[in-house]
């Protein structure tokens, strides 16, 4: 199946099986904007906890907060977004759309990729066991010309983004003869910069009215709050603060379900280190992350590592962690060495010292940041992308059967266990319940006695459910159960006072934290 396919199928899961439904649906919708059903609120919940407890709860020296989404302008104006928060907007004459310059050049450089990738598995196919992709790469004349080509315009390309200059930028897109999606045309308008900051007023007049912005990032909160936690803490560097909230950017093109929204929720978490071991945090951190998503058993061939190459004005070192969506490579978190701009502006413009008394040395000085920053939604996006699955199942018969199941990790998963009764009658549903009254102190249960028993596995195979519980005729005589396991589809009996130990060892969380 294509990937565009397995997409567009992932997406009408979310909304049929209760993760992801459209906001305002009923009111044809709201562009860009999504809700959270009653499995993805679940496993939102469940993607934020192995995140904080990661961070708040295996480290001493991280703290967390949660600042307000209303913040005074003025740290807007110290931060540089009110000046510098900007994307190089495009739109084509003829279909009246806009985009993002610096998108379709990244997208065009990424259907270069996929031509590579093409050639690597049509060779592949041909020589078989015997094929050295990594000969390939380096003798294939079309391959080579290929990464010419990328490299090339990654080059001419990154420095057009550095230099902002907007009219290279276009240029680069009016070269490599990059059309409009929807028109198919290559009838541009200049690029100009669009900020994407949403502002608001707060006051109960007009006359007594402030601009105030929503904020687009959570890291301001943070920093602000700096000398406020490490006092009342007592926190010596290094130390992090780290918080979960949702952030607001009026993005031009928002695509890619809920990839890029105008409303997402962001986990980041801000490293306060001594001025020159900066960077050895930085590749701390990065090592840290990258095990964090590998912890959970997508395959370490689906991430990595994409150093920038346009830095932003306040790092000096920056890095993507970006896992292969059915859409390509993209990032998921961020880390960067922010250096002490932030503080030192907020001291700037505030007129207040932001600095650190160190009792080792006894001088006070700005600390520097690392920073790292995951998008909840992306997240959520990334796990569901790599656990949603359709297969064909062979019978015992030897006919074949097929199933769509979501491989979520167990101690993410919204469902751990569906406790089904074979029948509604003799006993088992009232022993069925029993057992969700003791379990549900314990774990996420769901109780389900509609439909055949195998539609039922099918039911909870679609939400993601790793364990179900089948109470028969036999519970009745010596209490015990069958478990069916939702990746393999393999069943064997478990005593009913086992159920517990044996539900806990696969879908406690410490099994991630651990790794």
């Amino acid at each position: 199946m294509a990937q565009e396919d397995h997409f567009k199928n992932l997406v009408a899961h979310c909304k049929e099986y209760g993760y992801v439904f459209q906001s305002s649906e009923i009111y044809d919708g709201l562009s860009a904007v999504y809700d959270y059903g009653q499995y993805g609120v679940e496993l939102k919940n469940n993607i934020k906890k192995y995140w904080w407890d990661s961070m708040v709860l295996l480290h001493e020296n991280i703290v967390g907060i949660d600042s307000a989404i209303f913040m005074h302008p003025t740290i807007w104006k110290a931060s540089g977004h009110v000046d510098a928060f900007n994307d190089p907007l495009i739109d084509n004459k003829d279909s009246k759309k806009r985009y993002r310059a610096d998108v379709l050049i990244e997208d065009h450089i990424a259907k270069i990729e996929t031509k590579i990738d093409k050639e690597v598995k049509k060779a592949g196919k041909r020589f078989g066991d015997s094929f050295d992709e990594k000969i390939f790469m380096e003798t294939n004349p079309r391959v080579l010309a290929n990464r010419e080509k990328i490299d090339r315009l990654t080059s001419r390309y990154s420095k057009a983004l550095n230099d902002n200059n907007l009219d290279e930028i276009k240029q680069i897109i009016v070269d490599n003869e990059i059309v409009c999606p929807v028109s198919g045309t290559r009838n541009w308008t200049d690029v100009r910069q669009f900020n994407l900051m949403f502002s608001t007023e707060m006051g109960s007049t007009a006359d007594g009215s402030m601009k105030i912005f929503l904020r687009p990032e959570t890291a301001q909160g943070i920093f602000v709050n700096f000398l406020n936690v490490q006092k009342s803490g007592r926190m010596k560097l290094p130390f992090g603060i780290a918080q979960i909230g949702k952030a607001f950017r009026n993005e031009i093109v928002a695509r890619q379900f809920i990839f890029r929204m105008r409303e997402f929720e962001q986990m980041e978490m801000q490293f306060f280190v001594k001025p020159g071991t900066e960077l050895e945090w930085f590749k701390h951190w990065k090592d840290i992350r990258m095990k964090w998503h590998q912890s959970l058993g997508f395959g370490e061939e689906n991430y990595r590592f994409h150093d920038h190459e346009k830095l932003s004005h306040y790092a000096n070192a920056a890095t993507d962690i970006e896992f292969k969506f059915p859409f390509g490579f993209k990032e998921v978190e961020g880390i960067h060495s922010r250096t002490d701009f932030d503080l030192t502006q907020h001291q700037k413009y505030s007129g207040k010292k932001m600095q650190y008394f160190d009792p080792e040395t006894s001088e006070s000085y700005v600390p520097f940041v690392v920073e790292t920053s995951i998008g909840v939604d992306r997240m959520f996006l990334q796990i569901i992308s790599a656990a949603y699955t359709q297969e064909e199942i062979r019978k015992s018969n030897g006919t074949t059967d097929s199933r769509v199941v979501l491989r979520l990790p167990p101690a993410l998963a919204p469902v751990k266990l569906a406790v089904l009764p074979l029948v509604k009658k003799d006993g088992l549903p009232e022993i069925s319940r029993k057992i969700i009254d003791d379990l549900k102190f314990d774990f996420n249960c769901q109780y389900d006695e509609k439909d055949s028993i195998g539609k039922r596995y099918r039911r909870q195979d679609a939400i993601g459910t790793p364990f179900c519980i089948t109470i028969d005729h036999q519970t009745t005589e010596d209490n015990t159960v069958t478990i069916r396991y939702r990746d393999t589809m393999e069943q064997e009996r478990v005593a009913i006072d086992k159920l517990k130990e044996t539900i806990s060892e696969k879908v406690d969380m410490r099994r991630l934290l651990r790794q």
